[in-house]
């Protein structure tokens, strides 16, 4: 199953050049945007933090230590890479007026940015997206790099699961088996990562075969199409030029399912098409029904915003604004064959 994780389809067939990624930590920066400002008044203190080569649930942990409460108690947005510079958002269940000073938090790695007073929790997901800024080192061949950054600007990329859902060559992914075949998992978070990354590794494989298909552009009768901007869904038994035209000005994108209990949205051509992709996956799909997760939708293109390119001599400096729930490493695959360097410069 690893060669399936790693072996997805490309859009603009496999890169020819070549780079380093996260050659230092600082080369791989990350900014959450939150869709809200922090009231000032409320149960629940929000922080927003600056962290440097810390794990998102060591932070979490520490937090709680801190504040004297329940690692359940402490709540963020979104998991961030260790390997990298993130500044993320944490929020902590405070009941009272207690006005804290946090200038004595020391946690290794993280700097306190502003703390503020909410009247709701800090929900997983809570995001508009990320912000990401990175360093790509000793590349080959500039030229191929460029031609293949205007068409992803023009076009997206596939909106794949990065390889980091999976954990480490696939691990989580085996969990899952073994969860879904009665292994009692007592942990809700662990519980919560298997589940997700075999709903992760289904919807990659769907998006996969649409490429190989042909129809990653081009809609199937029996589609389901979801509204840009938002998640709200329709799906319309036969292709006309008013879909084309809705997908040719980015208003819909195509969808495939993040499976769960309950009917497929699709029909037609789609749903075939899905159902039998499905039954070489039983165990995953009737897994992820027995846990209880819902069928949804995501849509499978994956469009930049604000991107920006520059060339350093032989480097590389990008910057764009990705949606919450999206992975800048799905960009990076389309653009060039990266070495990871944090994968053997850094404990994980």
């Amino acid at each position: 199953m690893t060669n399936s994780i790693t072996e997805l389809a490309y859009l603009y067939d496999k890169p020819k050049s070549h780079g380093e990624l996260r050659s230092c930590v600082d080369d791989f920066k990350v900014f959450e945007i939150l869709p809200f400002e922090p009231c000032g008044e409320g149960e629940h203190l929000i922080i927003h933090i600056r962290k440097t080569g810390a794990n998102t649930l060591f932070v979490a942990r520490q937090l709680a230590k801190y504040f004297k409460v329940k690692d359940a108690l402490v709540s963020y947005a979104g998991l961030k890479d260790r390997n990298a510079v993130t500044e993320q958002y944490f929020g902590v269940h405070v009941p009272g007026k207690t006005q804290y000073d946090l200038s004595d938090l020391d946690i290794e790695g993280v700097q306190v940015l502003s703390y503020k007073r909410h009247n709701k929790k800090l929900k997983t997901g809570a995001l508009i997206g990320n912000r990401f800024e990175l360093m790509l080192r000793n590349v080959d061949d500039i030229d191929d790099i460029k031609t293949r950054w205007q068409k992803i600007l023009s076009f997206g990329v596939p909106n794949y699961f990065g390889e980091q859902r999976f954990g480490q060559q696939g691990n989580n992914l085996t969990a899952a088996s073994e969860l879904f075949n009665g292994k009692k998992v007592k942990d809700k978070k662990k519980r919560g990562f298997y589940l997700s990354a075999a709903r992760s590794f289904l919807f990659n494989q769907f998006v996969n075969e649409r490429i190989n298909n042909n129809q990653f552009s081009s809609p199937m009768n029996g589609d389901v199409y979801m509204l840009s901007g938002s998640r709200s869904i329709f799906s319309q038994d036969e292709i006309d030029d008013v879909i084309m035209t809705r997908l040719a000005e980015k208003d819909i994108a195509i969808t495939a399912p993040l499976w769960g209990a309950g009917e497929v949205a699709t029909s037609n051509q789609a749903l075939d098409f899905e159902q039998e992709l499905a039954s070489n996956y039983v165990e995953f799909c009737q897994g992820l029904a027995k846990f209880g997760l819902k069928q949804e939708r995501r849509s499978i293109s994956l469009f930049v915003e604000s991107g920006q390119l520059e060339v350093i001599n032989d480097d590389i400096k990008l910057s764009f604004f990705l949606p919450a729930g999206c992975f800048a490493t799905t960009i990076l695959r389309e653009l060039l064959q990266y070495t990871d360097v944090s994968q053997s410069h850094f404990e994980q």
